[in-house]
């Protein structure tokens, strides 16, 4: 409920609020916001209607302190508190990625290169419920994307299917 209420009041500040400068020119290569890969607690699950509860990004793994990286170049897009929680939202263009609950000493316009250090996780407020985490989030415009699909194709490994025991999986 407290995922839904900030996401209601952060909405309208992202949204509507003036176009921040041009992208400075720079190779689109996409990062983790973490540095190493992080273990994924909670996948992007879309609602099936805009109004309706989902999660609109993915919950990683990570500790209070810990460096959050920008996953591409851009600007600054917002760089304060919502409900209580500190946010940091960078523009890619027509994308832009969301980052909480993340400190930064950052300002809206200021450029970031792909990689770069923009804040740290918070202390507190928790986004997730039993431990720490960062969660990231894409917009294109006002629909919510997979922030894992910007990293590219996931690899899948098909394991054996288990068979009766002293037997070899078919």
């Amino acid at each position: 409920m407290r995922i839904l209420l900030l996401l209601m009041l952060l909405l309208p500040a992202l949204l509507l609020s003036p176009p921040p400068a041009p992208v400075p020119p720079a190779d689109r290569a996409w990062n983790w916001p973490l540095d190493p890969p992080p273990r994924v607690l909670r996948p992007f699950d879309p609602p099936g209607r805009p109004w309706l509860p989902g999660h609109r990004g993915v919950d990683l793994a990570a500790e209070p302190g810990r460096d959050v990286l920008a996953a591409g170049p851009g600007r600054v897009h917002f760089a304060g508190t919502v409900a209580g929680t500190p946010v940091v939202s960078v523009s890619h263009g027509e994308l832009r990625t969301t980052y909480l609950p993340v400190e930064t000493d950052l300002a809206r316009g200021d450029p970031v290169r792909g990689g770069q250090v923009i804040g740290t996780l918070a202390e507190g407020p928790r986004h997730c419920a039993d431990r720490p985490c960062l969660h990231w989030g894409l917009l294109s415009g006002r629909e919510y994307l997979d922030p894992l699909s910007l990293l590219g194709p996931v690899r899948t490994r098909l394991l054996p299917r288990p068979g009766p025991a002293g037997t070899a999986p078919q």
